[in-house]
C-alpha cells in the first residue's frame, strides 16, 4: 500500500476538506499542490502569452509551454512532438478527430464502428455526422459481461469500415478493450482507429506506438491535472493530410486577401491564445504520476478495490455490473432504487460518488437500467474510504428496504 497520510498533504482538498470520502475519480482527480503551485507559478513569473512576444518573459513562457509538449510526447511515447495537439479536453479532442478527418476523408456509405459501451464524446460526433454525410454507424455487439471482444469485433468488420471510434477503458464497467488485435484488424481493410484514453491516463501507462492507434485523446484534469486543457494525439502523416478546424491568431504563416498559409501540425490545429497555466499544470501532474509510479497506483488502487468489492458481493439488495473490471471502479444500484435517490445517502456522509448515466446512455439503456452508482479509487483513497463506502451502502440498502422504496 502506498503511504496515503503522506500523499494526502500533497493535496489541499483534504486540508480543507478533513472529512471527505472521494471515490468520484472517473469523473475527475484531486489536485496536488505541486500542479497548483507550477500553475501559479507560471501566472506570478512570467503570465504572459506565447509564440508571440521578442522579450525574455514571453520566450520563458514559450520555452515552459514547449517543454509540456514535449513531456506529453514522451509521456505516451509519440514519435514526435508535433503529434501532440493541446485542447480543452477529450471530448473536444475526439470532436477534432471527427470533424477534420471524418468530414475531410469519408463519403457517403462509409461505415464507422462503435460500441454501446461509448462516453458520449466518442459516439455523438459520428453520429451527428453521420447524418450530415450519409454514413453508416454500425455497433460492436457485447458479450453477456457488457466487453467488447475480438469475434464480436470480427462480426462487424468489412472492407467498408473508415473509422472505428471506441474507448481503451470503459469509464463506467473499467473494461479494457481488446485494441492491439482492433487495431491491427482495421488496418488490415484500410481503416483508423480513434481511441478514447480519458479513463486509462490515471492508471496505466499508455504507448501509442505499441497501440499504433491513428488518434488518441485524454484530458489532463482525470489524471490530478487541471481541467481546461487535453490532448490529442495523432500520426504524424495523417495530421499533415489534414486542414484545421479553427482559424485565427498563429495558427498560420502567410495572408492575404485571398489565402491563408496555414502551420504544420500541432501548431495550424491550436488557434489563438491556449491554455498556458493548465498545459503547464499537465507537465506537472506527468511528473507526480512518475514520481508514484504506475505500478503503485495500480498495485494500491487494485487493493482497496479488492477489499472493497469482496465486502459488497456478500450483500443482498445491490446490483455489481461490471465483472473483473482492469479499472478500480464498481458499479452498482440499490435494488429498485433511482442511483440520484440512493445517492443522498452517501452525500450526508460525506462519501462523494457519481450518480446517473456517466455521460454514456447507450450502455445504461444496454444494462436496462436508467443510470448507476459510480465509486472509482485513486492513490489517495484507504480502507477507511472503503469502510464507510460498504458501511454507508448497507445503511442505503436498509433505508430503503424499510420504507419499501
Amino acid at each position: 500500500m502506498l503511504d496515503v497520510l503522506r500523499i494526502r498533504k500533497d493535496f489541499p482538498m483534504y486540508e480543507n476538506n478533513p472529512n471527505m470520502i472521494y471515490l468520484d475519480n472517473g469523473a475527475t482527480s484531486l489536485k496536488p499542490k505541486c500542479v497548483i503551485d507550477k500553475m501559479n507559478e507560471y501566472y506570478n513569473n512570467y503570465g504572459v502569452n506565447i509564440h508571440r512576444g521578442v522579450y525574455k518573459l514571453s520566450y520563458d513562457a514559450t520555452e515552459m509551454y514547449d517543454l509540456a509538449r514535449d513531456t506529453v510526447k514522451e509521456f505516451i511515447n509519440a514519435k514526435a512532438s508535433s503529434e501532440i495537439i493541446f485542447v480543452r479536453n477529450s471530448s473536444e479532442a475526439l470532436n477534432l478527430a471527427c470533424l477534420t478527418y471524418g468530414r475531410q476523408k469519408l463519403k457517403k456509405g462509409d461505415v464507422i464502428v462503435t460500441s454501446e459501451l461509448e462516453h458520449h464524446s466518442s459516439f455523438l460526433p459520428w453520429l451527428n455526422l453521420s447524418k450530415e454525410l450519409g454514413l453508416e454507424i454500425r455497433f460492436i455487439p457485447l458479450d453477456k459481461d457488457s466487453r467488447i471482444t475480438v469475434e464480436n469485433f470480427k462480426k462487424v468488420l468489412d472492407d467498408k469500415v473508415k473509422v472505428v471510434a471506441i474507448n481503451y477503458f470503459s469509464n463506467v464497467m473499467g473494461y479494457r478493450s481488446p485494441v492491439e488485435e482492433i487495431v491491427e484488424l482495421t488496418h488490415k481493410v484500410g481503416g483508423i482507429v480513434i481511441l478514447d484514453a480519458a479513463q486509462a491516463v490515471a492508471h496505466t501507462k499508455v504507448d501509442v506506438q505499441k497501440l499504433d492507434c491513428d488518434f488518441l485523446a485524454f484530458s489532463s484534469h482525470k489524471m490530478m491535472g487541471p481541467t481546461g486543457v487535453g490532448v490529442l494525439f495523432g500520426k504524424k502523416n495523417i495530421l499533415k493530410s489534414l486542414k484545421p478546424l479553427y482559424y485565427g491568431g498563429d495558427m498560420n504563416e502567410e495572408v492575404s486577401k485571398t489565402s491563408c498559409e496555414v502551420k504544420e501540425a500541432p501548431w495550424g490545429f491550436e488557434t489563438g491564445t491556449p491554455a498556458i497555466a493548465e498545459v503547464i499544470g499537465l507537465m506537472e501532474a506527468i511528473n507526480y504520476i512518475k514520481k508514484i509510479g504506475y505500478d503503485n497506483i495500480h498495485k494500491h488502487s487494485f487493493e482497496l478495490y479488492d477489499y472493497t468489492i469482496n465486502q459488497l458481493k456478500k450483500l443482498d439488495g445491490i446490483t455489481i455490473y461490471n465483472i473483473n473490471p482492469e479499472l478500480p471502479i464498481i458499479s452498482f444500484n440499490i435494488n429498485n432504487v433511482h442511483p440520484h435517490d440512493a445517492a443522498t445517502i452517501f452525500d450526508e456522509a460525506g462519501v462523494c460518488l457519481r450518480a446517473g448515466h456517466h455521460c454514456a446512455q447507450l450502455l445504461t439503456k444496454h444494462l436496462n437500467v436508467l443510470g448507476t452508482l459510480r465509486g472509482s479509487f485513486y492513490i489517495y483513497n484507504d480502507y477507511h474510504d472503503c469502510d464507510v463506502f460498504i458501511n454507508k451502502i448497507k445503511e442505503a440498502i436498509d433505508f430503503f428496504k424499510k420504507y419499501n422504496l
